[in-house]
């Protein structure tokens, strides 16, 4: 029996709540897909939950001849993935929202006997419930993969108060998701906005001007073809060096950028890792301000990404697959450089330009770069139209900070409304 540290008000004298096991308020679902009747085929994704196989991975994972062997899986049923991982410490559990489909035998499925069940599905996504398939699970199972009899897991014990409380705390976490996700939707379009903008604002394919000129530039002619490395000044990239892992935790301390630093034309120094105190001497290169960082070597996805950097970094350093790249400030304006790096046109010009063996990697060469030709207009227009996408960005951060802002509230609101394990 166990009571949360927040209640509300008309809770507050129901008492504690009572602990359940799983199996007497949730039943395995254990239908096999014999006649093949069904061909959707489901999996558990610890980040996104239950999500369509083809969807998730653009092609069929599972063999679509063998699914008889697959549970049945209905709406609103819930879905326990032993596999491990950093997000999902013994193996997420999703609810599923996808309608009727197959879910491999390698999963446990379960179906609530109350229909009303979003209370659990919340409470899922804390870690309370972590210690006790801890202590279950088999100790000689894989190191990837929870190893947990079908009757352990339906022994697991559930927090249970009464349905009023379960209704009221699944309501007002509703509410917040609700509003995490209207929030989404503003970022959602206020990067489209930026996108099609930008359609407007640089020169598309074959062309020398762009369709969109603010007006004291309508007659200012067109843009002058420049070659990026006459306009670069210094293009330096860092070295490879060990790094722990973790984030660097104050100024004083030694961190290495990762990849992942730079997205969609903004610079994230948080994305850092610290580097092993034996190799501190080896790391050379800093982000230099008003500069920019560019991927020189990512997946074929991210290769060619860049960002800008607004202020000094003495202690964050590049690895060598970043770039930091230095403008010529007298024939170009640096932020209008990086903003026409993340053009669809120019993106496309670096995927094409890059290569490599592998599959998973490619790279962009420093001579490939520098010969790109691009069109560039005066410096006051070039200067308009940098100030016109930045401001842009600035309100894509701050969006994005509502929403980082909205989901720690939740959580931590969670924290509160669940009783901790150990109680």
């Amino acid at each position: 029996m166990s009571v949360p540290k927040l209640r509300f008000p008309e809770f507050a004298d129901s008492g504690e709540w009572e602990d359940r096991e799983l199996i007497h308020i949730a039943d395995r679902v254990i239908e096999r897909n014999k006649d093949l009747s069904e061909k959707r085929v489901f999996t558990n994704s610890a980040i996104d939950g239950v999500v369509d196989q083809r969807d998730y991975f653009d092609k069929d994972i599972a063999n679509q001849e063998n699914l008889n062997n697959y549970f049945i899986l209905e709406n609103g049923d819930f879905v326990y993935n032993p596999r491990i991982s950093v997000t999902a410490p013994v193996g997420p559990i999703s609810k599923n929202k996808l309608g009727k489909g197959v879910m491999s035998p390698l999963y446990t499925v379960f179906r609530f006997k109350n229909s009303a069940n979003t209370f659990f599905e919340y409470f899922y996504k804390t870690d309370i419930w972590h210690k006790y398939l801890k202590e279950v699970s088999n100790t000689g199972a894989r190191h990837d993969r929870m190893a947990i009899s079908n009757n352990d897991f339906m022994k697991m014990p559930l927090p249970y108060p009464s349905l009023p409380e379960q209704q009221k705390i699944a309501d007002c976490l509703s509410s917040l998701d609700d509003l995490i996700a209207a929030h989404k939707r503003k970022l959602d379009a206020l990067k489209t906005h930026k996108k099609g903008l930008m359609q407007q604002l640089f020169p598309a394919e074959g062309e020398t001007v762009p369709r969109l000129r603010f007006p004291e530039f309508e007659n200012a002619g067109e843009w002058e073809e420049k070659r990026l490395g006459d306009i670069i000044e210094l293009l330096v990239s860092g070295v490879s060096v060990n790094s722990t892992g973790d984030p660097i935790t104050n100024e004083h301390e030694i961190g290495i950028l990762k990849t992942s630093c730079i997205a969609n034309g903004i610079f994230i120094p948080q994305e850092n890792k610290q580097v092993v105190e034996s190799e501190i001497s080896m790391v050379k290169t800093s982000p230099k301000r008003n500069s920019i960082i560019f991927s020189r070597m990512n997946t074929p996805l991210l290769v060619g990404e860049s960002g800008y950097v607004t202020k000094e970094y003495p202690n964050l350093f590049l690895p060598d697959r970043l770039w930091n790249i230095c403008c010529d400030e007298k024939n170009v304006n640096t932020r209008f450089v990086s903003q026409y790096l993340i053009t669809e046109k120019m993106r496309n010009i670096l995927k094409e330009s890059a290569t490599g063996t592998s599959e998973t990697m490619k790279n962009i060469s420093q001579s490939k770069f520098t010969d790109i030709q691009l069109f560039f207009p005066s410096l006051p227009e070039q200067q308009k139209i940098a100030d016109c996408l930045s401001s842009l960005d600035e309100l894509v951060t701050a969006q994005a900070q509502k929403i980082e802002a909205l989901k720690n509230h939740k959580k931590g609101l969670m924290q509160q409304l669940f009783p901790a394990g150990d109680e």
